[in-house]
């Protein structure tokens, strides 16, 4: 049988993009050591609910780890202390009877704040659709499974594909830099055969674009501490170098048409 534990919770609410934000104090009692923390937050917003008061707005829907759209910032740390967890895979077992968690949403001029909780990643999405893809052209084409892939080469690409976009990393960082996002979408294309004919039109335009909405990576490595899939700084480096090399080769691209 579960303990069950009272805390006190200070929340950030904000009625709106430009309306001034503030926090507010709220006591959550009975809940349950194996609730996850947006089953907590849940719980707090039925009795707002039913007290007639505005529940908390925050984003969730998967809630299994995969979609990215949960994170908040928990007692200053993105996704709460439990390293390589998202915010619906928390429990409150992490947490004590008695505590004050204070939690706030991401907090980056490129996520700007929707309502209380709930920040505008769109500029992540900005990323995507400048070159996170492979056009596939319908024909005679052979399919992806036939094409031999080096074990270790898929596991990589896997490693970066595990990214679930949920700007942790952008919230982390002190330059709100998206690089650790950007190398995961970017490297995990470029590793495979199918990413090949796109590789430097696609990293050239993903890093630019990035670039537009980001500010610049110094190396801090709060991005991979806070990331809820573990996503390596060895990305990064390596798309530094693609970039590099796009560069060179988009030049000469271009000055042969």
């Amino acid at each position: 049988m579960s303990n069950s534990m009272n805390l006190t919770l200070k929340v950030w609410r904000q009625d709106g993009p430009s309306e001034n934000g503030r926090f507010e104090t709220y006591e959550a009692h009975g809940i349950s050591e194996d609730a996850s923390f947006l089953e907590m937050l849940d719980i707090v917003n039925e009795r707002l609910t039913e007290d007639g008061k505005d529940p908390i707005t925050f984003e969730s829907d998967c809630r299994e780890g995969i979609c990215g759209t949960c994170g908040v910032m928990i007692n200053g740390r993105a996704h709460g202390p439990q390293f390589g967890t998202a915010t619906c895979q928390l429990h409150m077992r992490k947490f004590a009877d008695g505590d004050e968690i204070v939690i706030e949403p991401w907090r980056a001029t490129s996520f700007p704040i929707v309502r209380d909780l709930a920040v505008d990643r769109s500029p992540l999405d900005a990323i995507i659709a400048s070159g996170g893809y492979i056009s596939v052209n319908t024909g005679a084409g052979p399919d992806a499974n036939l094409i031999p892939i080096p074990k270790e080469v898929s596991d990589t690409a896997m490693d970066a594909a595990a990214c679930i976009g949920c700007g942790a990393c952008v919230a982390a960082c002190p330059n709100s830099a998206a690089q650790l996002f950007t190398a995961a979408k970017v490297m995990h294309l470029n590793l495979l055969p199918q990413g090949q004919s796109e590789r430097w039109t696609r990293t050239e335009a993903m890093v630019e674009t990035m670039e537009e909405f980001f500010g610049s990576c110094t190396n801090h490595g709060e991005c991979h501490a806070a990331c809820p899939k573990e996503i390596s700084l060895d990305f990064i480096a390596w798309m530094n170098k693609d970039y590099i090399k796009s560069k060179v080769k988009n030049r000469k691209l271009a000055s042969q048409t």
